[in-house]
């Protein structure tokens, strides 16, 4: 059973402007009887954009009556330029809030009221080509109401978006788009690392290094076989090396050259470098 507020329960046992608005002058619209829950919002708007009536029908839940209710009273008085701006969160916070999974109905007010200032200016509903994509056809669900309902409600898994507007509460089938959509959201929301210029290095500092890492950690390692390395000399990336000891006759001295020596210079120093013997 769910756990409604006070406000919630009020609102539905005793709705406030519920019925039909005989001078309704603009009417909005949303769900559908085929998905459960469905919306009409009439209004009487006077010449200035004051809302001075509101009504509605709701087919749904408690949830549905309440947030439809709540919505009614919310806009009352105000220009619809001002009820424009209404989003589903006020409404929840209005009733003290709703069980997560009756989110919906509050979204469902929100779409009503969109219809409703759509055709006030003039403007029809919106089509199926302007509502987006759609992803989820048990309750005809478009990839921008997605979008939309989780920008405005931070919503990240496909649990929340279906407690919001239902896509994916049916057949399942869309789960996987959802979590795309919520994944390329959440990527685009994520905020560009500073990119810092890497500090050039100079000539004394990158042969400074190379004597280091040489000292270190090359000549130890062929000193384990007998051998040895001397730095000859630094150009820029270039650097100039003789093997001694065991490694100077060595067959495979151009082995040691580049899988050791350089390759070690370029993993600590700079992947430019290039070794070449004397």
């Amino acid at each position: 059973m769910w756990e409604y507020t006070e406000t919630v329960r009020d609102h539905f046992l005793h709705p406030r402007n519920a019925g039909v608005l005989e001078d309704a002058n603009v009417i909005g619209e949303a769900g559908s009887l085929a998905c459960g829950d469905a919306l009409k919002l009439m209004l009487k708007v006077n010449s200035d954009g004051v809302i001075e009536d509101a009504r509605f029908q709701t087919f749904g839940c408690a949830s549905a009556i309440a947030s439809s209710s709540a919505l009614t009273e919310l806009i009352k008085g105000k220009t619809m330029e001002e009820a424009a701006r209404l989003t589903n969160k006020e409404i929840v916070e209005y009733l003290g809030g709703l069980p997560k999974e009756k989110m919906h109905c509050s979204v469902m007010g929100e779409e009503a009221l969109e219809d409703a200032v759509r055709h006030w200016k003039g403007l029809p509903s919106r089509s199926r080509e302007e509502e987006g994509r759609l992803v989820c056809k048990c309750f005809g669900v478009t990839d921008r109401q997605i979008i939309k309902v989780a920008k405005e409600n931070n919503l990240s898994t496909v649990e929340e978006v279906t407690n919001f507007i239902k896509a994916g509460g049916a057949c399942g089938s869309c789960k996987d788009e959802i979590q795309s959509i919520l994944d390329k959201l959440r990527s685009l929301d994520k905020p560009l690392e500073e990119i810092r210029p890497v500090p050039r290095m100079t000539n004394v500092q990158r042969m400074q290094k190379v004597m280091r890492i040489i000292s270190e950690d090359i000549a130890p390692r062929l000193a384990l076989d007998g051998g040895n390395i001397e730095l000859v000399d630094v150009d820029g990336t270039t650097v100039v090396v003789a093997l001694r000891g065991a490694c100077s006759g060595c067959n495979a001295s151009q082995l040691t050259l580049k899988n050791l020596v350089e390759k070690t210079l370029r993993e600590q120093v700079d992947p430019a470098i290039t070794v070449v013997e004397a």
